[in-house]
């Protein structure tokens, strides 16, 4: 076993670097996840609309009464509808993480 030297606390890897430090938890965020949760509610809302309106059934009567049924569907409107719901996971998605950055808020330390 090698035995190497251990880092002292004046000599950590990376060093720190100079100049103002970002924080990632901002209690603010929770506002953003309040935003993002209304926003994914009403996306996938107009995904559900799009979805049920991309679809038609057209019913057609012979002249010896046989009935006809087949499906017409809107390409078009059922790509919006996927792509609204995309939109929206991806933003509860994002909602989790802002909130949980949030809630981990941590106080300045005091600098000594």
């Amino acid at each position: 076993m090698i035995d190497l030297p251990q880092p002292t606390g004046a000599e950590l890897w990376p060093p720190e670097e100079a100049g103002p430090q970002d924080r990632l938890h901002k209690p603010w965020r929770a506002l953003v996840a309040a935003v993002e949760v209304v926003l994914a509610v009403a996306a996938g809302w107009a995904a559900y609309a799009l979805w049920h309106g991309g679809s038609a059934t057209v019913v057609t009567r012979t002249d010896d009464g046989a009935v006809l049924e087949s499906h017409r569907y809107f390409g078009g409107m059922l790509a919006a509808a996927i792509g609204l719901g995309t939109v929206a996971a991806i933003l509860l998605v994002d909602a989790v993480r802002q909130l949980s950055l949030a809630v981990r808020a941590r106080h300045p330390k005091p600098k000594a």
